[in-house]
Protein backbone atom coordinates (compact mmCIF):
# COMPACT_ATOMS: atom_id res chain seq x y z
CA UNK A 1 0.00 0.00 0.00
CA UNK A 2 1.12 3.76 -1.04
CA UNK A 3 1.88 6.29 1.96
CA UNK A 4 -0.91 8.63 -0.34
CA UNK A 5 -3.26 5.14 0.18
CA UNK A 6 -2.70 5.03 3.75
CA UNK A 7 -3.07 8.95 4.74
CA UNK A 8 -7.29 9.23 5.25
CA UNK A 9 -9.51 10.61 2.95
CA UNK A 10 -11.26 12.89 5.26
CA UNK A 11 -8.74 14.39 7.87
CA UNK A 12 -10.91 15.88 10.93
CA UNK A 13 -9.27 19.37 12.26
CA UNK A 14 -10.08 20.39 15.92
CA UNK A 15 -10.27 24.52 16.51
CA UNK A 16 -11.06 27.22 19.10
CA UNK A 17 -13.96 28.80 17.56
CA UNK A 18 -12.71 32.71 17.69
CA UNK A 19 -12.60 34.11 13.84
CA UNK A 20 -8.54 33.79 14.26
CA UNK A 21 -8.10 30.85 14.89
CA UNK A 22 -10.64 29.11 12.65
CA UNK A 23 -8.57 31.44 9.88
CA UNK A 24 -5.37 29.96 11.14
CA UNK A 25 -6.95 26.51 11.45
CA UNK A 26 -7.66 26.90 7.40
CA UNK A 27 -3.83 27.78 7.02
CA UNK A 28 -3.25 24.11 7.35
CA UNK A 29 -6.47 22.60 5.85
CA UNK A 30 -5.32 23.96 2.82
CA UNK A 31 -1.62 23.02 3.06
CA UNK A 32 -2.74 19.56 3.67
CA UNK A 33 -4.94 19.56 0.86
CA UNK A 34 -2.73 20.73 -1.60
CA UNK A 35 0.35 18.65 -0.08
CA UNK A 36 -2.20 15.32 0.24
CA UNK A 37 -4.25 15.54 -3.46
CA UNK A 38 -7.77 13.39 -2.65
CA UNK A 39 -7.74 14.42 0.79
CA UNK A 40 -10.46 16.41 2.17
CA UNK A 41 -10.64 18.21 5.79
CA UNK A 42 -13.21 18.83 7.76
CA UNK A 43 -13.18 21.97 10.43
CA UNK A 44 -14.91 21.15 14.11
CA UNK A 45 -14.84 24.49 16.22
CA UNK A 46 -15.62 24.84 19.93
CA UNK A 47 -15.05 27.34 22.73
CA UNK A 48 -12.30 26.81 25.58
CA UNK A 49 -12.43 27.54 28.99
CA UNK A 50 -10.28 30.18 28.40
CA UNK A 51 -12.15 31.77 25.68
CA UNK A 52 -15.30 32.08 28.28
CA UNK A 53 -13.68 33.65 31.40
CA UNK A 54 -12.70 37.01 30.19
CA UNK A 55 -12.67 38.66 32.96
CA UNK A 56 -9.29 37.91 34.73
CA UNK A 57 -5.88 37.46 33.21
CA UNK A 58 -4.62 34.14 32.02
CA UNK A 59 -2.25 34.01 36.01
CA UNK A 60 -5.71 34.10 37.65
CA UNK A 61 -7.69 31.60 36.06
CA UNK A 62 -5.28 28.88 35.91
CA UNK A 63 -3.13 29.44 33.03
CA UNK A 64 -2.68 28.41 28.94
CA UNK A 65 -4.21 24.91 29.77
CA UNK A 66 -7.54 26.37 29.91
CA UNK A 67 -7.35 27.44 25.89
CA UNK A 68 -6.26 23.30 24.85
CA UNK A 69 -8.21 21.58 27.50
CA UNK A 70 -11.52 20.73 25.45
CA UNK A 71 -9.09 20.10 22.21
CA UNK A 72 -7.42 17.70 23.97
CA UNK A 73 -10.18 15.78 25.09
CA UNK A 74 -11.66 15.40 21.61
CA UNK A 75 -8.37 14.49 20.19
CA UNK A 76 -7.86 11.78 22.94
CA UNK A 77 -11.52 10.73 21.92
CA UNK A 78 -10.69 10.34 18.16
CA UNK A 79 -13.40 13.42 17.51
CA UNK A 80 -10.52 15.14 15.85
CA UNK A 81 -7.55 13.86 14.25
CA UNK A 82 -5.30 16.92 14.88
CA UNK A 83 -5.70 20.06 16.66
CA UNK A 84 -4.06 23.85 15.49
CA UNK A 85 -3.14 26.05 18.18
CA UNK A 86 -1.10 29.49 18.24
CA UNK A 87 1.73 27.77 19.65
CA UNK A 88 2.72 31.00 21.86
CA UNK A 89 -0.80 29.75 23.24
CA UNK A 90 0.35 26.18 24.58
CA UNK A 91 1.81 25.08 28.18
CA UNK A 92 5.14 24.09 28.05
CA UNK A 93 4.54 20.80 28.76
CA UNK A 94 2.50 19.08 26.16
CA UNK A 95 0.63 15.92 27.58
CA UNK A 96 3.16 12.79 25.92
CA UNK A 97 -0.39 11.39 24.26
CA UNK A 98 -0.59 14.36 22.11
CA UNK A 99 2.63 15.36 21.15
CA UNK A 100 3.48 18.40 18.78
CA UNK A 101 3.90 16.90 15.65
CA UNK A 102 4.24 20.01 13.08
CA UNK A 103 4.68 23.42 13.18
CA UNK A 104 4.00 25.84 10.51
CA UNK A 105 5.72 28.18 8.44
CA UNK A 106 6.60 31.27 10.95
CA UNK A 107 4.39 34.70 10.08
CA UNK A 108 5.86 38.13 11.35
CA UNK A 109 6.81 37.26 14.98
CA UNK A 110 6.63 41.11 15.95
CA UNK A 111 4.94 42.59 18.31
CA UNK A 112 3.21 46.02 17.12
CA UNK A 113 1.05 49.68 18.49
CA UNK A 114 -2.34 50.05 17.38
CA UNK A 115 -3.75 53.47 17.93
CA UNK A 116 -7.33 53.96 17.81
CA UNK A 117 -8.79 54.29 14.28
CA UNK A 118 -8.29 58.08 12.88
CA UNK A 119 -5.75 58.64 15.26
CA UNK A 120 -2.13 59.34 14.59
CA UNK A 121 -0.59 60.42 17.92
CA UNK A 122 -1.00 58.52 21.46
CA UNK A 123 -3.09 59.60 24.31
CA UNK A 124 -0.72 59.53 26.63
CA UNK A 125 -3.38 59.96 29.63
CA UNK A 126 -4.83 56.62 29.14
CA UNK A 127 -3.42 53.44 29.10
CA UNK A 128 -1.79 51.17 26.67
CA UNK A 129 -4.19 48.13 26.76
CA UNK A 130 -2.05 44.68 27.45
CA UNK A 131 -2.41 41.87 29.78
CA UNK A 132 1.07 40.61 29.09
CA UNK A 133 3.46 41.84 31.77
CA UNK A 134 6.77 41.01 29.11
CA UNK A 135 4.66 43.70 26.66
CA UNK A 136 4.04 45.98 29.70
CA UNK A 137 7.69 46.05 31.19
CA UNK A 138 8.97 46.35 27.59
CA UNK A 139 6.82 49.06 26.28
CA UNK A 140 7.07 50.90 29.46
CA UNK A 141 11.29 50.86 28.32
CA UNK A 142 10.41 52.28 24.61
CA UNK A 143 7.43 54.92 25.68
CA UNK A 144 8.83 56.84 28.84
CA UNK A 145 5.73 57.40 30.76
CA UNK A 146 3.40 55.14 29.40
CA UNK A 147 0.86 53.43 31.66
CA UNK A 148 -0.72 50.22 30.97
CA UNK A 149 -3.78 48.23 31.77
CA UNK A 150 -5.38 44.88 31.25
CA UNK A 151 -7.52 44.18 27.99
CA UNK A 152 -8.77 40.62 27.20
CA UNK A 153 -11.12 39.30 24.33
CA UNK A 154 -10.52 38.39 21.09
CA UNK A 155 -8.41 40.49 18.12
CA UNK A 156 -11.89 42.25 17.31
CA UNK A 157 -13.08 43.10 21.02
CA UNK A 158 -9.90 44.70 21.94
CA UNK A 159 -10.14 46.89 18.85
CA UNK A 160 -13.73 47.83 19.59
CA UNK A 161 -12.39 48.94 22.84
CA UNK A 162 -9.68 51.04 21.99
CA UNK A 163 -11.98 52.96 19.12
CA UNK A 164 -13.91 53.54 22.00
CA UNK A 165 -11.87 55.45 23.88
CA UNK A 166 -10.90 52.80 26.81
CA UNK A 167 -7.12 52.90 26.32
CA UNK A 168 -4.58 54.85 24.34
CA UNK A 169 -3.39 51.73 22.42
CA UNK A 170 -3.21 48.10 22.52
CA UNK A 171 0.18 45.90 21.95
CA UNK A 172 -0.67 42.98 19.80
CA UNK A 173 1.17 40.37 17.85
CA UNK A 174 1.76 41.69 13.99
CA UNK A 175 0.74 37.70 12.98
CA UNK A 176 -3.03 37.68 14.25
CA UNK A 177 -3.48 41.54 12.75
CA UNK A 178 -2.16 40.01 9.10
CA UNK A 179 -3.93 36.86 9.36
CA UNK A 180 -7.17 38.73 10.22
CA UNK A 181 -6.64 41.11 7.60
CA UNK A 182 -6.06 43.99 9.54
CA UNK A 183 -2.40 44.95 8.70
CA UNK A 184 -3.35 48.23 8.20
CA UNK A 185 -4.43 49.07 11.77
CA UNK A 186 -0.76 48.67 12.79
CA UNK A 187 1.05 52.11 13.47
CA UNK A 188 4.15 50.74 14.88
CA UNK A 189 6.27 47.71 14.39
CA UNK A 190 8.75 46.76 17.49
CA UNK A 191 11.95 45.08 16.19
CA UNK A 192 12.65 41.71 18.44
CA UNK A 193 15.28 43.71 19.42
CA UNK A 194 13.32 46.38 21.12
CA UNK A 195 10.63 44.20 22.21
CA UNK A 196 11.10 40.43 22.42
CA UNK A 197 8.16 38.59 21.04
CA UNK A 198 6.75 35.69 23.34
CA UNK A 199 7.80 32.23 22.36
CA UNK A 200 6.65 31.05 19.50
CA UNK A 201 4.74 33.80 18.73
CA UNK A 202 3.53 33.78 14.83
CA UNK A 203 4.22 30.25 14.33
CA UNK A 204 1.02 27.38 14.34
CA UNK A 205 1.48 24.22 16.58
CA UNK A 206 -0.59 21.14 15.42
CA UNK A 207 -1.24 18.23 17.51
CA UNK A 208 -2.01 14.65 17.07
CA UNK A 209 -2.50 11.68 19.02
CA UNK A 210 0.96 9.43 19.91
CA UNK A 211 1.33 6.43 17.45
CA UNK A 212 -1.24 8.29 14.90
CA UNK A 213 -0.36 8.08 10.73
CA UNK A 214 2.06 11.10 10.15
CA UNK A 215 2.60 11.23 6.55
CA UNK A 216 0.67 13.67 5.59
CA UNK A 217 1.77 15.73 9.27
CA UNK A 218 5.47 15.02 7.67
CA UNK A 219 4.54 16.69 4.99
CA UNK A 220 3.42 20.16 6.47
CA UNK A 221 6.00 20.59 8.61
CA UNK A 222 8.52 23.26 8.50
CA UNK A 223 11.92 22.65 9.62
CA UNK A 224 12.81 26.23 10.54
CA UNK A 225 9.63 27.03 12.36
CA UNK A 226 10.12 23.54 14.32
CA UNK A 227 13.51 24.16 15.33
CA UNK A 228 12.81 28.13 16.62
CA UNK A 229 10.04 26.70 18.66
CA UNK A 230 12.11 24.14 19.98
CA UNK A 231 15.04 26.48 21.09
CA UNK A 232 12.56 29.37 22.76
CA UNK A 233 10.07 26.43 24.35
CA UNK A 234 13.27 24.92 25.85
CA UNK A 235 14.30 28.51 26.93
CA UNK A 236 11.08 29.38 28.64
CA UNK A 237 10.76 25.57 30.38
CA UNK A 238 14.30 25.42 31.69
CA UNK A 239 14.30 29.12 32.85
CA UNK A 240 11.47 28.22 35.22
CA UNK A 241 8.66 30.70 33.00
CA UNK A 242 4.59 30.51 33.76
CA UNK A 243 2.03 32.13 32.11
CA UNK A 244 2.20 34.97 33.89
CA UNK A 245 5.81 35.54 33.64
CA UNK A 246 7.61 37.58 31.11
CA UNK A 247 10.93 35.82 30.81
CA UNK A 248 10.81 35.59 26.96
CA UNK A 249 12.89 33.90 24.12
CA UNK A 250 13.38 34.34 20.29
CA UNK A 251 14.81 32.87 17.69
CA UNK A 252 16.10 33.24 13.91
CA UNK A 253 17.58 30.67 11.42
CA UNK A 254 20.37 32.28 8.63
CA UNK A 255 21.97 29.16 6.62
CA UNK A 256 22.54 26.26 9.12
CA UNK A 257 23.06 29.13 12.14
CA UNK A 258 20.48 30.13 14.94
CA UNK A 259 21.00 32.51 17.04
CA UNK A 260 18.59 32.84 20.19
CA UNK A 261 17.55 36.19 22.30
CA UNK A 262 16.42 35.73 26.03
CA UNK A 263 14.67 37.95 28.43
CA UNK A 264 14.98 37.64 31.98
CA UNK A 265 12.68 39.72 34.45
CA UNK A 266 14.65 40.65 38.03
CA UNK A 267 11.52 41.25 40.21
CA UNK A 268 14.08 41.53 43.19
CA UNK A 269 15.71 44.76 41.19
CA UNK A 270 13.00 45.10 38.65
CA UNK A 271 15.17 45.15 35.75
CA UNK A 272 14.92 43.41 32.55
CA UNK A 273 17.99 41.89 31.32
CA UNK A 274 18.45 40.98 28.10
CA UNK A 275 21.20 38.39 26.49
CA UNK A 276 21.57 35.95 23.20
CA UNK A 277 23.34 33.38 22.09
CA UNK A 278 24.35 31.43 18.86
CA UNK A 279 25.42 28.14 17.33
CA UNK A 280 24.40 25.41 15.43
CA UNK A 281 20.72 25.17 14.19
CA UNK A 282 20.79 21.43 15.05
CA UNK A 283 22.10 22.06 18.63
CA UNK A 284 18.85 24.68 18.84
CA UNK A 285 16.91 23.01 22.22
CA UNK A 286 20.05 23.24 23.77
CA UNK A 287 20.90 26.66 23.03
CA UNK A 288 17.97 27.55 24.22
CA UNK A 289 18.67 25.63 27.67
CA UNK A 290 22.10 26.88 27.83
CA UNK A 291 21.21 30.60 27.53
CA UNK A 292 18.45 30.25 30.19
CA UNK A 293 21.09 28.61 32.41
CA UNK A 294 23.44 31.34 31.47
CA UNK A 295 21.13 33.98 32.47
CA UNK A 296 19.84 31.84 35.62
CA UNK A 297 23.80 32.21 36.62
CA UNK A 298 24.42 35.82 35.86
CA UNK A 299 21.78 36.78 38.58
CA UNK A 300 23.60 34.97 41.25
Amino acid sequence: MTKDKEIKSIIKIGSRASRLAVLQSEIVMRQIEEECPGVRTELITMKTTGDKILDKTLDQIGGKGLFVKELDEALRAGEVDLTVHSLKDLPGVIPEDLPLSAFSHREDPRDVLVLPAGNNKMDISLPIGTSSLRRSLQIKELIPGANTAPIRGNVETRLRKLDEGQYSALVLAAAGLKRLGLEGRISRYFSPEEMIPAACQGILGIQTRAGADSDFINRINNSDSERCALAERAYVKAIGADCGSPDTAFAQIKDDKIVIMGLRYDPERKTVIKDSISGSASEAEALGRELAYRMIRNEQ
